[in-house]
């Protein structure tokens, strides 16, 4: 679905907002130390096929840290500017973290990555969640008034204005709050190429180095989409991620439909 200036405009006036101050998060920050980095592959020739939607079959590459679904290309000529993707908060069990976003770029446009999404942390017997957005190659940067639960249903959608800004905005549907965020590269080096969509649960890191992954049970996204200037495409040409780490695949990805893709913890 293509969001448009004024469907944007539509949220912020039906949906109460709430407006992030990453002025007052910079120590909180510095603390976390949190970072999405791009796709990083192993064994690339290493490849099984699977059935996709029921009839189809698709390959399946591995990572370290990002499995789901990713649009490696947009519309001849086109760049893509709007992905958006709704999943139900899971509880996880265990200990460690993962996080579930939408993003553009980071595969094989790997200089830059515009994204949003949602951590969830088991401490201590304990379960978390942190909602943040982030333009990589810079740290993560978390929004301290979105409050999150287990089964509330968040709705994702990041969106440029340019290679150099944009928007991103959170919904949490179960309780009708939102936070939007304005957001600009970090350096010209960091502008958006506007080739890769994606749907993903990564194993991020913190503090240098990859979190332990969480058993996060499954993450579903469903109403799927990303969107150029003059289109609108689903899953159907999407490539299939999972994670595999020390030879051992930890994730198992199936894509429903041209707009929900499942990410389930093995």
């Amino acid at each position: 679905m293509k969001l448009s200036a004024v469907a944007l405009s539509c949220i912020f006036l039906f949906v109460d907002v709430a407006v992030a101050r990453p002025s007052r998060l910079q120590e909180r920050v510095a603390s976390r130390a949190r970072l999405s980095r791009p796709v990083s592959y192993v064994e690339a020739s290493e490849l099984k096929t699977e059935s996709v939607a029921g009839n189809a079959t698709e390959a399946i590459s591995y990572s370290t840290n990002w499995s789901g679904a990713v649009l490696e290309s947009p519309p001849s000529g086109q760049t893509f500017n709007t992905v958006t993707g709704t999943f139900v908060v899971p509880t996880p069990t265990g200990t460690g973290a993962a996080s579930a976003w939408v993003g553009i770029d980071g595969d094989t446009a790997q200089n830059s990555i515009l994204q949003a999404g949602v951590d969830f942390t088991v401490s201590g017997g304990k379960v978390s969640y942190q909602a943040w957005y982030e333009w990589y190659p810079t740290a993560s940067i978390d929004f301290s008034n979105f409050a999150i639960a287990a089964g509330n249903t968040i709705t994702v959608t990041v969106h440029s204005t340019s290679t150099t800004a944009g928007t991103v905005v959170l919904e949490n549907v179960s309780t009708g709050k939102s936070v939007t965020q304005t957001v600009k590269a970090p350096s010209s080096s960091a502008a958006l190429v506007g080739q890769n969509a994606e749907w993903i649960v990564e194993d991020f890191e913190e503090n240098g180095s990859l979190v332990t992954l969480t058993n996060f049970g499954s993450v579903t996204f469903t109403g799927a989409s990303a969107s150029t200037s003059s289109s609108s495409v689903g899953l159907t040409d999407a490539a299939i991620l999972d994670i595999k780490q020390s030879s051992k695949v930890l994730t198992s990805v199936t894509i429903g439909s041209s707009s929900s893709v499942t990410i389930a913890h093995t």
